[in-house]
């Protein structure tokens, strides 16, 4: 061998021996376990940068921004090579993705871990609906109200739905089906619910044209249909045609949406709480939404006056899910001439002050042309509620209720400002004054299925007598009353 080539040899040798060192362009003899890989993209801040569009990409799935640096496995002509097996396709996250705080503040999308212990039993759901979609489920509640004052007639003035004194009170026998819409903000997608409840809460449910065509006049117990409606989603618009639940209220009627086994004096007596008619709900943003309707009158299930009611309103909810703001109204007549044009809004704040403490808020106004039952001049009425909910720990969880209400001309009277029946509340109108009440609460979940909420109420009114001459509590004598109440769901 030449000179030439011997110092040509030496020269490759030396270069092969630089440690994991290859020129751009010369081929690398090094063994493959010794090679490194280079970026071939900017590296990103951190894996939580790559969720996108609800889709999560591992740092070395296929299709990854970028490659991570370390050891290569042999190549395949390599001693002792295996072919890998394929990788799985890239696809969503299989759960929803729900927000998190991170120590930057910054928000990181991440798919929820499965909830510890014990899941919550359901009803075997039939296989023609789950071919459908539909899901069926329901609760019973079931309750007792003690009043310090004893009334005679056993009836616990304008509380509602425990307006029982010392009688107990199977509320809500509950069935509904269900097939929420899920299109993903693309596409069509049709829906629907239907609920049926049986129980005493019916008289603070009932819908003029359907209920009282079903249920007598004096019954304590009856059936109700709260909704029945048909949902269709097109991209980021839903409508609602049916039957259905008002927007305007924080408290629902179904009990398990509640803290509280009482309910305020806003959501009975100045709420659309049941309507008839369509709903759109637009989503602008993932933080706006515009909501806008008609309906034919506060639980009317037939017009009672051929005049419908507007409904519509504006929601936001922060980018962190800490907070939300909606201002809703309705507006329309809800006499049988109607002549008496009715205005009634709501302003909801929610705001999750720590992990565990919640507040809300939330401000009722309405005005009725020619509303006052005694003078026949403009009716209004206002008032703000205020809640904090603070979970102790998994199975405990304690609130507080502030309300007070103004009703300045005494319009509202009876259960859920429905004519009366002789086992319910007959007073008013003309209650035209303040309402105040403050309720303590606790709800304790035993087991997934049920919650037990003991309650402490003090209720007081200031203000004129009703066109009986009776104030609102104890038979009629007294302006104030205390109550202490505890009732059980169980759902299915």
């Amino acid at each position: 061998m030449s000179s030439r080539t011997e110092r040509l040899a030496l020269l490759v040798a030396a270069v092969s021996m630089l440690p994991g060192g290859v020129a751009l362009g010369e081929v690398n003899s090094a063994p493959a376990a010794q090679q490194e890989v280079r970026l071939v993209a900017p590296r990103l801040s951190a894996p939580e940068d790559l969720f996108a569009g609800g889709v999560r990409y591992e740092p070395d799935a296929p299709g990854s921004p970028f490659i991570e640096e370390g050891p290569t496995a042999p190549a395949p002509e390599d001693e002792g090579y295996q072919r890998p097996a394929a990788e799985p396709p890239l696809r969503p996250a299989a759960q929803p993705l729900e927000p998190e705080q991170f120590a930057d503040d910054a928000p990181v999308y991440r798919a929820p871990p499965p909830p510890a212990g014990p899941k919550p039993w359901r009803l075997p759901q039939p296989r023609v609906l789950q071919a459908a979609g539909i899901t069926m489920g329901g609760w019973l509640q079931q309750g007792i109200t003690l009043n310090a004052q004893v009334p005679q007639d056993r009836l616990n003035g304008p509380i509602a739905t425990n307006d029982r004194h010392a009688e107990w009170q199977m509320n809500q026998l509950w069935l509904f089906f269900e097939k929420p819409i899920d299109n993903g903000g693309y596409g069509w997608d049709l829906g629907g619910r239907l609920d049926m409840v049986y129980g005493s809460d019916y008289r603070f449910g009932l819908n003029w044209g359907l209920e009282d065509k079903i249920n007598g006049v004096d019954q304590f117990y009856g059936l109700v249909i709260p909704q029945m409606y048909a949902e269709v989603a097109y991209n980021d618009l839903s409508v609602k045609l049916g039957h259905f639940a008002g927007i305007l209220s924080y408290e629902q009627v179904p009990s398990v949406a509640n803290f509280f086994y009482s309910h305020s004096y806003a959501m009975y007596f100045t709420e659309p709480l049941l309507v008839t008619g369509l709903l759109a709900d637009y989503k602008l943003t993932d933080q706006w939404s515009l909501l806008a309707g008609f309906h034919r009158g506060w639980m009317m299930w037939e017009d009672l006056n051929d005049e419908l009611d507007f409904m519509g309103g504006v929601k936001w909810v922060s980018l962190d899910k800490s907070t939300s703001i909606s201002y809703t109204v309705d507006v329309g007549p809800q006499d049988v001439a109607g002549d008496q044009n009715r205005f009634a809004h709501s302003l909801l704040i929610q705001r999750q002050l720590t992990e565990k403490l919640r507040y809300v808020l939330q401000q009722n106004l309405g005005h009725e042309n020619n509303g006052d039952p005694r003078s026949n001049q403009d009716a209004e009425w206002y008032g703000i509620n205020q809640y904090l909910i603070y979970r102790i720990d998994d199975a405990w969880s304690a609130g507080v209720r502030i309300e007070w209400l103004r009703d300045q001309k005494g319009l509202f009277y009876g259960p859920g400002n429905l004519p009366d029946n002789s086992r319910a509340w007959a007073g008013g109108p003309g209650f035209a004054g303040d309402w105040f009440e403050m309720s303590w609460g606790l709800n304790w979940r035993p087991c997934p299925n049920m919650v037990v909420r003991p309650e402490l109420r003090y209720d007081s009114y200031s203000g004129t007598r009703d066109v009986k001459g009776n104030l609102p509590f104890d038979d009629g004598n007294k302006a104030h009353q205390f109550t202490v109440a505890a009732d059980m769901i169980i759902t299915y």
